[in-house]
């Protein structure tokens, strides 16, 4: 049988094709005309692709993440943002990992910026995550995610080529719509390759095919990404700067020494530009929040997932708050959070110092998956009570590689501030309901 997927974790170099056209057949002994590689069945062929994919599929389980081969374009042709010269800045970008091993998290990480915004690729695991709430000037809302990951498979490959797979990169893109219940996402998956995709270290710029995020010659962070679903071309101011997660350059996720991130966010970005859904094309604005996440390994064996949340109060406050769930159905000590004044001053929270309870209010997704959509946020120190609801129920990312699904979407926070109203928006991430993730993610 022959493949219909383009040959992007094969390594093979084929004739480009027109968008809908058909893929070339196989010939009869098994090649595609123009690729360098089988792609159908066959015993060397069979062989060749179980290898391939048992590297896809582990690095996919072991991240939750999923797999969609997506439409081909050539990278070249992708936009670019302006660089920053890091060394002009008296920075160093990162190095790379030496050897046969990827850098653990350790205490005393110092981060610099804009050095820290672009890849770190001596980490086995790194994302650039960005979410936001937008309206149109009618006041529609919308919310969106664009991420980006890297997950290395080997520090450094033997192989020369330059289709050596020593990093997978995957990206995730979706789009809210409350008003019209709709929930649009799509996603890629591919190697670096020759500039197919890839994450620079010298200035900040992540692009997988023709999706990008980078700075601008203004400092500006700049999104592209589009599919047949949905597409979102944003610029984000940083607003407030960087804020450190955790204690002493790390974010601590469990108890073995190494198994945590280092990880900062940017709370509150001025956001404008456009998103298309269903081919509707809107203008927009409002706030976004970009968390960007290195590290090598992060949960362990008996912890299921986590419930994530990044709310922008409208008193000017920020609150990140993630609640570590353990499969026995316990609160992992882990968990933990960051609350951010008006200023950009952070206050960090151990898990002794907020509470995340479900309402009871909950969504059984199409994947088979029940998520709690409705949550109590208690900070006893600060007089801080929150509820925290969805407008649009099904915001299910499910996977089709892995066979796991992770709920991420728009919220709607109400609630007192020392007895005062308090309301706000936010982001809300479940993982860990439909398979466990401790049993993947760890080394």
């Amino acid at each position: 049988m022959t493949s219909n997927h383009e040959c992007r974790l094969t390594g093979a170099e084929c004739p480009r094709r027109e968008p809908g056209a058909l893929a070339p057949r196989a010939g009869a002994k098994g090649r595609v005309p123009g690729c360098k590689v089988r792609v159908s069945s066959g015993a060397r062929g069979l062989a060749k692709r179980t290898l391939v994919l048992a590297a896809v599929v582990g690095a996919l389980a072991w991240l939750g993440t999923y797999y969609v081969v997506a439409h081909a374009q050539n990278a070249g042709d992708a936009a670019k943002a302006a660089p920053t010269d890091l060394r002009s800045l008296g920075q160093e970008p990162p190095v790379s990992a030496t050897g046969d091993r990827w850098r653990a998290a350790a205490p005393g990480y110092l981060f610099a910026f804009p050095r820290d915004h672009a890849s770190h690729p001596d980490y086995k695991i790194e994302w650039w995550y960005y979410t936001g709430n937008v309206e149109t000037a009618s006041g529609r809302r919308f919310g969106y995610q664009v991420t980006f990951f890297r997950v290395g498979v080997d520090p450094a490959p033997s192989n020369p080529s330059a289709w050596a797979v020593r990093d997978l990169y995957m990206a995730h893109l979706a789009v809210s719509d409350p008003y019209g219940r709709r929930y649009r996402f799509d996603e890629k998956l591919t190697r670096g390759g020759p500039g197919l995709s890839g994450a620079a270290t010298d200035h900040y710029r992540v692009w997988n095919e023709d999706w990008t995020a980078g700075l601008d010659d203004r400092g500006q962070h700049v999104i592209r990404a589009a599919s047949r679903a949905a597409a979102v071309e944003l610029t984000l101011g940083e607003g407030k700067g960087p804020v450190i997660n955790g204690v002493n350059g790390i974010s601590q996720k469990g108890a073995a020494i190494g198994n945590a991130s280092h990880y900062y966010s940017l709370t509150r970005m001025p956001t404008r530009g456009t998103l298309v859904v269903d081919g509707e094309r809107f203008e927009v604005a409002g706030e976004s929040w970009m968390d960007h996440e290195f590290g090598t390994s992060f949960l362990e064996r008996e912890q299921q997932g986590w419930d994530w949340l990044s709310l922008q109060l409208d008193d000017g406050r920020e609150l990140m708050i993630y609640q570590l769930r353990r499969g026995d159905g316990s609160r992992d000590p882990r968990s933990s959070g960051t609350l951010v004044d008006v200023e950009g001053r952070a206050t960090h929270l151990a898990a002794a110092d907020f509470t995340l309870v479900s309402t009871g209010q909950t969504f059984r997704a199409p994947s088979g998956a029940t998520y709690p959509t409705g949550w109590r946020v208690s900070l006893p120190a600060q007089q801080l009570a929150l509820e925290v609801t969805t407008p649009l129920a099904n915001q299910e990312l499910a996977t089709t590689g892995a066979g796991i699904a992770y709920w991420e979407g728009l919220v709607d926070v109400s609630g007192t501030d020392r007895g005062r109203p308090l309301a706000g928006r936010g982001y809300l991430e479940m993982t860990g309901y439909k398979g466990s993730l401790g049993r993947v993610m760890t080394q």
